[in-house]
């Protein structure tokens, strides 16, 4: 294994670690309750980097970072700061919609029916809105050549050129949410409320990891070379 994969390996094993001992998961959990957003941000930087490391290792046969990797460590970070805030309030504004009968399924007082009504407003209101301002910020980071003093340079109709709205609309934005996100965050709002954006963040290094995997399966196929147009594009949609 080469040293990144060692690196990369050494990571995941210490975060797990973090998440079984039951002194250091008492901690997190507590940290979680008293700083929700801070949290947020803090498990998004650190899972959804590694599943976007991860997702480049797959699809170019090597281990590297991504142009301007600490940045984009922040925005997925932002990701997750903005998740919280989300899902307290889509997770609570669909239980009151339950209880005074403007969805189907009140009546049952079914954690089910509630879980799967949160999962189907999140990702029919705020995922596409996410998913497209991270494409956006993305971009911006590659035409920038990751180089914050850049950014200025760059124009906003530079950046809707570059991105492929077909791929980011047709796939990212309605089948993953349909077949993947949907699915997916219902089981995360199923869960206690302090696991919730951790099983969030760790959703998108799945994510990544099967489109990684789909999109070097059909470059092999193709004879082509790795298809992602960017980086982060086979980890797009990380909550």
């Amino acid at each position: 294994m080469k040293r990144g994969g060692v690196i990369w390996s050494a990571a995941l094993a210490i975060v797990v670690a973090a998440l079984l001992s039951p002194a250091s998961r008492a901690v997190i959990i507590g940290a979680t309750k008293s700083h929700p957003y801070a949290m947020g941000f803090i498990k998004f930087a650190i899972l959804a980097s590694m599943g976007e490391l991860l997702a480049v290792r797959i699809t170019s046969g090597e281990w590297k970072l991504p142009i301007g990797m600490i940045y984009r460590s922040v925005v997925w970070g932002g990701m997750g700061f903005c998740n919280v805030g989300m899902f307290t309030l889509l997770y609570n504004g669909t239980a009151a919609a339950l209880a005074s009968g403007m969805l189907p399924g009140g009546g049952l007082k079914s954690a089910l029916v509630h879980a799967i009504w949160a999962s189907v407003a999140l990702n029919l209101t705020f995922a596409p809105t996410m998913m497209i301002s991270h494409r956006i910020l993305d971009t911006y980071l590659d035409l920038a050549g990751g180089r914050l003093r850049r950014l200025p340079s760059i124009r906003m109709n530079t950046v809707i050129a570059r991105i492929d709205w077909s791929n980011l609309i047709e796939f990212v934005c309605l089948k993953t949410v349909v077949l993947f996100w949907i699915p997916a965050h219902t089981v995360s709002f199923l869960l206690p409320t302090e696991y919730r954006i951790l099983f969030a963040a760790a959703l998108s290094v799945v994510l990544g990891v099967i489109l990684a995997f789909a999109k070097r399966s059909r470059a092999l196929a193709a004879g082509a070379g790795d298809l992602c147009s960017s980086p982060a594009d086979a980890q797009r949609i990380a909550a």
